[in-house]
């Protein structure tokens, strides 16, 4: 059987990218595509490598393991080991997905033209097999975790916030919006939007009545709170450019389903309205900041 290396090598090239994309989905990770491109190709290499040689050790489990590792390592950034750790378990676990997907849709249609030789699986399969196997993968992968997260029960979705203003202390109930991604612009730290009237135990209401003064620049530079400002540009339906209140707080908590997470790259964006009609929580939290990275 005739083996043509560049098949091999592209085919390997767009499995471990869709497999790497795939990865990069599930644990929302931000999407780099040059980074995957690199981590793909250097799986392809091993694999062409394995296929041109009869040496051993490249069907050796340590140096597969070694790879993938190298393989997750260079296609996503960790910010610690236990990140990097999650990183490979999600990376394994879509591969075992994708290798089941397409090794049963290639048996499925042209089993009589995939043999093993000398451990390796080869055939004459096209590779239009290998590409519908790999779209077919990420779409199920996509689907299933968009339906996971839709099935989020409201007691997942509460928690607790401990914010503390120049030694003011505010204990609030929140919820989990995954649809708030609103940053400041300046710092991209997350902002946490917070009902004004309930901020009104630590932030003083000069503040928080005035608000077009502030923006306006009619503010004391010595006053305490002067620093702890921030404008934060929105847009949401109706409003096309607006500008939120922001406050930097000395120290902010999360209580979520017992664990406390402290975050002090967070802005309270001061809301003029109720969130809630029950008074049952006063604040939204964005996804990202529940989340262990």
């Amino acid at each position: 059987m005739t083996i043509y290396i560049d098949l091999v090598f592209i085919e390997n090239v767009f499995m471990n990218l869709i497999i790497i994309f795939a990865t990069g989905i599930a644990l929302k990770k931000e999407i780099k595509i040059f980074r995957m491109l690199f981590g793909s190709i250097i799986g392809a290499i091993y694999s062409c490598i394995y296929y041109i040689t009869n040496l051993e050790i490249y069907s050796n489990i340590f140096l597969k393991i070694i790879l993938s590792i190298a393989i997750v390592f260079i296609s996503f950034e960790s910010k610690t080991l236990k990140n990097f750790l999650k990183n490979i378990l999600f990376f394994y676990l879509i591969s075992f997905v994708f290798g089941g997907l397409t090794f049963a849709l290639i048996f499925f249609m042209n089993p009589k033209n995939i043999t093993f030789n000398n451990g390796k699986l080869v055939g004459i399969y096209p590779l239009k097999v290998i590409m519908t196997g790999g779209i077919i993968g990420l779409v199920l992968i996509i689907f299933f975790f968009k339906s996971m997260k839709n099935k989020f029960e409201k007691k997942d979705i509460k928690c607790s916030l401990k914010i503390i203003i120049n030694k003011k202390e505010l204990l609030i109930n929140a919820i989990i919006d995954t649809g708030n991604f609103l940053k400041d612009p300046i710092t991209n730290n997350p902002v946490v939007i917070v009902e004004k009237d309930i901020l009104k135990r630590i932030i003083p209401a000069d503040i928080l009545n005035n608000f077009e003064e502030i923006i306006n620049g009619n503010f004391s530079s010595k006053d305490e709170y002067f620093y702890k400002i921030r404008m934060i540009p929105f847009k949401a339906l109706g409003t096309e450019n607006g500008i939120i209140l922001g406050i930097k707080p000395d120290d902010f908590t999360i209580d979520y389903q017992g664990e406390i997470i402290k975050n002090h790259k967070v802005i309270i964006g001061i809301y003029n309205n109720k969130l809630s009609k029950n008074n049952k929580y006063h604040a939204l939290i964005g996804l990202d900041l529940i989340e262990k990275n």
